[in-house]
């Protein structure tokens, strides 16, 4: 079989209790039916439009010879270099396959104006840019067209022939691109961003980077029929159940890479998952995890353990040497269409509709209003060495210097919390930042997610504010060494980026989270001074 999973404790006793009704119900058969009425009445107006990745092999086959022709063009024009401009499932997705393949592909998922300018500067001269956007109103995605734009122009390069696009059919960016005369790529429309790896957004910069894309699809094909039968040994549902089905509910995923060829996998997961099931005050936080991490050894009773592996073994489920965790093993393909099936398994378990991501526009607004007012930044209640500190006044009224504020925010941390930690950061210059973690990990003994800025707005943004009041949040920036003008718009990648910051800080204040907002006003010399703190 193509994707293997094996469950034991917990999860073991969740797929005996749940599966059998999965089964009875027929949900395998219906979700592939393209049932809209599985998920409730609520649900169902949103489901009848967003089933359509059910049936993305077929669809997406016929896009291959189109994807190959025009990378055969490309490289016929000196063009060896791939950047992709795509925020969440747009750039999430490609990313995965990219990187399991050993194929370079430069995604750019970020509005730090340092990020951007590293981006623009690689090898201009044998570069194509997939611009990729369901909309086409996605800011971070309009902002990098346009300084592509600009780039090729100043270089002497036609954009026409250096841009292609990836849209929905009718968007916004369709109508434009097609007015400009850029080569336009359509997805299906009835596929929401989080479910399209299969489609034209996870193939188009994927194939023209080098994937052989065609396998992929065969990869996906060799388990759709077990996906598709109502059957015990249904790796979706029993996944599914895994995850959402434990009593009591452990509603915090630990996603380890253990030793898979796939890499990347959990980043992508952790949008499914989170974005999905995060609402109505309920859901399933993915918490992305290194094989050291402390929470592995803390035995968290909310925390339940998958690990992506190389060979879970041959059987569905059973006790295998008393672990309490999943395991999943499989081809890449062939993983992302098993977890889009459990993810809407585990949305019917949970009573939610796993299509919508309601919270998500929130910060959206929050940051175009920012951006449209551009007021003076709001003043730090206090600078400890270089570092700038802000927050939600239960969280800063007591704190004097960096440890007492972050002392105090993990104060509001419950025996079922979270802590999020966002770093709104040039990721290519600071990616030791992604060391906070384990260092918050250790310190308050409960979950602890990592998530660079902005692209986790598009990610587990939605469960921080639709999923249950559990979470704390640790907000870091940086003030950048360099900013970018936007072409035609009124604001620069720095403004922007501290837009996004400020905008979904203010959000989750307005939901009632603590958040702590740190900025490195000299960042190299700064991390030191945080690193201390933490520990």
């Amino acid at each position: 079989m193509s994707f293997r999973i094996s469950v034991s404790g917990a999860a073991a006793e969740a797929v005996r209790t749940a599966v059998p009704a999965l089964v009875d119900d027929l949900v395998a058969s219906g979700i592939t039916a393209l049932d809209p009425a599985l998920w409730g009445p609520a649900a169902e107006d949103e489901a009848s439009k967003r089933l359509g990745w059910t049936e993305s092999v077929v669809v997406s086959r016929p896009l291959l010879p189109e994807i190959l022709a025009l990378r055969d063009e490309l490289r016929a024009q000196g063009v060896t270099h791939i950047a992709l401009a795509g925020m969440g499932g747009s750039s999430l997705a490609p990313e995965v396959i990219t990187r399991t393949a050993g194929v370079e592909l430069t995604v750019l998922d970020a509005t730090d104006p340092g990020q951007v300018l590293a981006a623009l500067t690689d090898r201009l001269a044998q570069t194509a840019l997939v611009v990729s956007s369901k909309s086409g109103s996605t800011v971070e995605t309009d902002s990098q067209r346009r300084v592509f734009e600009r780039a090729f122009e100043a270089a002497g390069i036609d954009p026409v022939e250096r841009i292609i696009i990836v849209t929905d059919p009718g968007s916004p960016l369709e109508a434009s691109a097609h007015e400009a005369g850029y080569r336009v790529f359509n997805a299906d429309p009835n596929i929401g961003g989080r479910y399209s790896a299969l489609t034209a957004f996870g193939l188009v910069p994927s194939g023209l980077a080098g994937v052989d894309i065609a396998e992929l699809l065969d990869e996906a094909e060799s388990i759709s029929l077990a996906l598709a039968i109502d059957s015990p040994d249904n790796p979706g549902l029993v996944l599914g159940a895994a995850i959402a089905a434990t009593s009591p509910r452990r509603d915090k995923l630990a996603i380890v890479a253990d030793g898979t060829h796939i890499v990347g996998f959990p980043d992508w997961a952790e949008q499914l998952i989170a974005e999905s099931t995060g609402k109505n005050s309920t859901g399933i936080l993915p918490v992305v995890l290194g094989t050291n991490a402390p929470e592995l050894t803390e035995n968290l009773a909310d925390l339940q353990v998958l690990r992506v592996v190389d060979d879970a073994g041959v059987h569905i489920f059973g006790d295998h040497g008393g672990r309490d965790e999943i395991r999943v093993s499989g081809t890449l393909g062939a993983a992302f269409l098993v977890w889009e099936y459990a993810t809407v398994v585990a949305g019917r378990l949970l009573g939610i509709n796993p299509f919508d991501q309601p919270d998500v526009e929130s910060a959206k607004v929050a940051t175009r209003g920012l951006l449209d007012a551009r007021p003076e930044p709001e003043p730090a209640a206090f600078i400890s060495d270089g570092i700038e500190v802000r927050g939600t006044p239960h969280v800063i009224g007591a704190a004097s210097d960096l440890a007492s504020a972050v002392d105090a925010l993990l104060e509001e941390l419950g025996p079922d919390g979270y802590v999020s930690i966002q770093a709104y950061v040039d990721r290519l210059a600071l990616p030791e930042l992604e060391q906070t973690r384990d260092l918050v990990a250790a310190l308050c003994h409960r979950p602890v997610t990592f998530g660079w800025g902005p692209r986790f707005l598009h990610s587990t943004g939605q469960f921080h504010k639709g999923g249950p009041a559990t979470g704390v949040f640790l907000q870091i920036l940086a003030t950048p060494a360099e900013d970018l003008d936007i072409p035609d718009r009124p604001f620069t990648f720095g403004q922007l980026i501290q837009a996004q910051a400020s905008g979904d800080a203010s959000v989750l204040a307005e939901h009632g989270r603590p958040v702590l907002t740190l900025t490195l006003t000299q960042p190299a010399s700064n991390l030191t001074v945080l690193f201390d703190a933490l520990r």
